[in-house]
Order: structure tokens, then sequence, then C-alpha cells
């Protein structure tokens, strides 16, 4: 999964790719480097981040999924916890829905059942704007797994079928590095839920801790935990990097796939 954001304040590419043209190119480019998903975003949800508005959100990320659905051969998942921006870009192309809030903004359950997309639930606490603001946890694979649970059978109740559903743990989402490691260890623990995984950590700030390094010094870090990630079972990886995480992909299935 390329990550597609459409944001001036996004921790990692905010603001290279306002406009339609560029965003198209490099949602493009990432698929013909091997993408099956382009995930675009038009609300960052950084630790900080301001909320806009559906109006806002809506104009920065209809024109380019449409744009996307209409030129390029790509799932497009679009990466909201908006109601009308879950409607409209399902009408524009879309084929996924991965809420950072699990669907728990008003309308938004609704919203996303009426589209009979598939959806990606994920775990936080709080909101961007405080959801770093000393975290604690006194079970934290139980607790995890437990809102994720929680989250999947209200959507399955709704009217969601379990088969549509993705869950994501939420790496560098209300956790501090400990979490965030202790977390990726015990992956393994999440499949109990019996769901696909998805798994972001690009270019986070637990690997910067980690390796003391910048954002844009991050890739080797991010190729390290790609790797593990797909050897712990995730089926999905939301990176910026795709040509060299498909290398990564592609070298672990063909060793894996061997007699």
């Amino acid at each position: 999964m390329g990550i597609l954001n459409i944001t001036p304040d996004s921790f990692s590419d905010g603001g290279r790719f306002a406009q339609r043209d560029l965003a198209l190119r490099h949602a493009e480019a990432m698929v013909n480097a091997g993408a099956t998903l382009i995930d675009v975003g038009g609300e960052s949800t950084r630790p900080g981040a301001r909320t806009v508005s559906s109006v806002e959100e809506l104009e920065r990320v209809a024109p380019i999924v449409e744009a996307i659905s209409r030129e390029l051969d790509v799932i497009i998942s679009v990466d909201t916890s908006t109601p009308a921006v879950i409607r409209e870009t399902a009408r524009l192309g879309a084929g996924l829905i991965n809420d950072v809030r699990s669907l728990q903004r008003d309308g938004a359950l609704d919203a996303a059942v009426a589209t009979g997309l598939p959806v990606c639930l994920m775990h936080m606490r709080g909101e961007p704007t405080d959801m770093q603001n000393d975290p604690r946890y006194d079970d934290l694979l139980g607790e995890v797994s437990s809102f994720l649970r929680e989250r999947m059978d209200a959507c399955i109740a709704a009217g969601i079928a379990r088969e549509k559903i993705i869950l994501d743990p939420g790496y560098g989402f209300a956790k501090t590095l400990e979490h965030n490691l202790s977390l990726f260890k015990h992956m393994e623990a999440l499949h109990a839920l019996g769901r696909p995984l998805l798994v972001g950590v690009s270019r986070k700030s637990m690997i910067g801790k980690v390796l003391d390094k910048p954002v844009d010094q991050r890739l080797y870090g991010a190729l390290a935990l790609a790797g593990m990630a797909m050897i712990k079972g995730a089926r999905i990886l939301r990176v910026h990097d795709v040509p060299e995480t498909v290398d990564v992909v592609r070298m672990i299935s063909a060793v894996e796939s061997a007699e």
C-alpha cells in the first residue's frame, strides 16, 4: 500500500503532493513500482495535527480519487474518518475505507455500511491532538486486542461482513516507543482476531528514536520492520518507499516459496 498524502502538514511528506497532477504522477510511480493499493489521505493524523473540516478534506481528496480511478488500475484506499468523504470517495471509485478512528466518528459507521466497501479499523486512544499525552496500558496487547474485537463486532452488527474487515494495531498512535516495540514483537498474537493485519510504520518516530535518525533517513529501519512484519504475518504494508519495500517482499516471498 503506497501512501499518498494530500495534506500540507503530514509528518513526512506534507505539501509535496497537494497539486492534482503531481499526486497522480506519484501514484502512478508507486503502482509501476508494485503497489497494489494507494492510500489517499486529506487529513494529517500525526501527533498534534489539527482537525480539518469535511469540506476542506473532501476538496483535497475527491479530485485525486477520481483521477486515480480514471487513469490507474489500482485499488484506492481512502484514509478518512469523515462520513461525507467516505460516501463521496466511494462514489468516485474508492475500494477501501482506512479509518484511524475505527468508524467511531458520528455517522462514519453508517456511511461505511452504505458504501458496501471493505474497511480497515485501527487502534487509537483519543484524537491525534492529544493521543501522545502520556499513554498508559495495564495490558497493552490485551487492550489493543479487546478494542479491535469490539470495533469489529460493532461493524458486523451494523452490517459490514466479517470478510470485509482489516485490522491495524496502530503503531505510533497513543503509544510510547516501548509500547510500539512490544506490540510489534508480539504482533502474531493479533492473528487470534481472525482478520488480515495492516501494518504502517514507514518513517515513523519509533524508527527515529531507536536509530537516532531524522524522518528523511529512516528507510533502512523501515525496511527492517517491513520484513519483520511480513514474516510475522502482516498482509498489507502501508509505506512511503514502495520500490524498496517491494524488493523486500519479493525476496522474502522467494525464500518462503522455495522447496
